[in-house]
């Protein structure tokens, strides 16, 4: 059985700000879950410039998604899409809220168990997807597995990964590649690239 990790990223404050773009400086409250962890500014300002490049028009999912601090922010940037998936009923609510509130039409939830969603859905392709789960979850493979395996992924989609500072990274499917990496106090945060499946597979 894998080791329980403890997190140790700081709790909520309440609210998160929206580092850029279209709501550039917008607070969102966030819900008072165990657990909920919103990434924390610097390190979604590294991430999305990171991403600059590719998050013009691009469909993204949120696992996870708790306060939606990534998926907001990557709507925000210019995506053309994103799925927030969350299963915490009151993280649900707000998510719900925050969504009308910016009226962003262009946003999706599910309430759902995210890893159970990805064994179970119909896959659909994105071009980007944020994987933040509850740290002591341990559940970075397993996901990882399942994107590649039931071809949730768009061809060179890039693939976020948030974990505890001390953990390593997990063991990535045939074709993933690390571009960046990073450390911030105890989140180690890095950002994958799963390349394109050959035809014949």
């Amino acid at each position: 059985m894998a080791k329980q990790k403890r997190d140790t990223r700081k709790p909520a404050s309440g609210r998160l700000r929206i580092v850029a773009g279209k709501w550039r400086s917008r607070l969102l409250p966030v819900a008072d879950v165990a657990a909920l962890r919103p990434t924390a500014e610097r390190i979604r300002e590294t991430l999305f410039n990171w991403l600059a490049p590719v998050i013009e028009g691009a469909k993204c999912l949120d696992l996870f998604a708790g306060s939606g601090a990534l998926g907001f922010e990557a709507l925000s940037r210019g995506a053309a899409a994103t799925h927030f998936v969350e299963n915490a009923p009151q993280a649900v609510q707000l998510l719900r809220q925050n969504i009308a509130a910016l009226e962003a039409d262009n946003a999706t939830l599910l309430s759902a168990d995210a890893l159970a969603w990805l064994q179970a859905a119909t896959a659909e392709q994105y071009d980007i997807v944020f994987l933040d789960p509850p740290f002591a979850a341990d559940y970075y493979e397993e996901l990882c597995r399942l994107l590649a395996t039931r071809r949730w992924l768009s061809g060179n989609a890039r693939i976020y990964l948030e974990q505890e500072r001390d953990q390593p990274l997990p063991e990535l499917p045939d074709g993933w590649k690390v571009l960046k990496a990073k450390t911030a106090g105890n989140v180690r945060y890095a950002l994958l690239e799963a390349a394109n499946r050959r035809s014949s597979e």
